[in-house]
């Protein structure tokens, strides 16, 4: 498939909900988010000892689907081994309900809902010998799954048309868990990606959990401020094969918006 045909599928999908009659479309839910987030030892390729990362966040539920966008500003100060580097990252994804545009409804009783799943991965970068920008289209099967004890728990396949690199296969899981007890509510969510190797690059697999205690529920503003930690684990990241694999964790602040 061409990168014009699949460019072409991505935006239909995304642009979906824009071009519906205001009338059929409706939104269920929305959260948007600011979060900070520090790192406390060194991440692989970008190895800087000082690493900001600024992610404004955006996700929501409607009648058609849902919708998940991010932004990363990512500062990373110049030290003894490394340059200054600052990169603006951020993907753009949205899922069709199946149910609600086709009227298809699997017979699995923990399956909630299938959808055709599309992604946007942007990256812009500020020089030249690090890394280059590139846009890349993901679009496949996603769905939706109720499991005890979590607010939400999803899984897609996407095909990848990548612009720097072979395209691929990738798989992404994501979840929250709830945890509260008394006055206390805790939040687990993450994700964790896996893309297939090809000719130019490894297979690589990101795990990227979240742990956040609901800070603002202690002077009853409850889910407005969270603090907590975030893991990242990647194995031959970026699908460069022979890196130490990644293990960081970062402190992090999240207001809700």
């Amino acid at each position: 498939m061409s990168s014009k045909i699949r460019t072409a599928q991505i935006c239909s999908v995304l642009l979906f909900p824009m071009i519906m009659s205001p009338a059929v479309a409706e939104t269920l839910w929305s959260k948007n988010s600011l979060s900070y987030l520090k790192n406390t030892s060194d991440f692989e390729v970008l190895t800087n000892d000082s690493i900001n990362v600024f992610t404004l966040e955006h996700t929501s539920g409607h009648n058609w689907g849902d919708v998940f966008m991010f932004m990363d500003r990512i500062d990373a100060k110049a030290d003894k081994q490394n340059p200054e580097h600052k990169e603006t990252y951020g993907e753009v994804s949205a899922r069709l309900s199946l149910d609600y545009a086709l009227g298809i409804k699997l017979p699995i009783p923990a399956l909630s809902d299938t959808f055709v799943a599309s992604m946007w991965e942007h990256s812009t970068v500020s020089e030249s010998d690090f890394s280059q920008g590139f846009d890349n289209y993901l679009l496949g099967f996603g769905t939706s799954w109720q499991v005890p004890g979590f607010n939400f728990f999803n899984a897609n396949v996407y095909a990848s048309n990548n612009e720097l690199v072979d395209n691929d296969v990738q798989l992404t899981v994501a979840w929250g868990y709830p945890i509260e007890f008394g006055n206390h509510k805790f939040m687990f969510d993450g994700y964790f990606d896996w893309a297939s190797a090809a000719d130019d690059h490894a297979a690589d697999f990101h795990f990227n959990p979240q742990f956040r205690v609901d800070v603002g529920n202690y002077f009853g503003n409850p889910n407005t401020i969270d603090v907590g930690i975030e893991y990242s684990y990647w194995r031959n990241k970026f699908g460069i094969e022979g890196l130490d694999n990644e293990s960081v964790v970062s402190l992090m602040v999240k207001l809700y918006l």
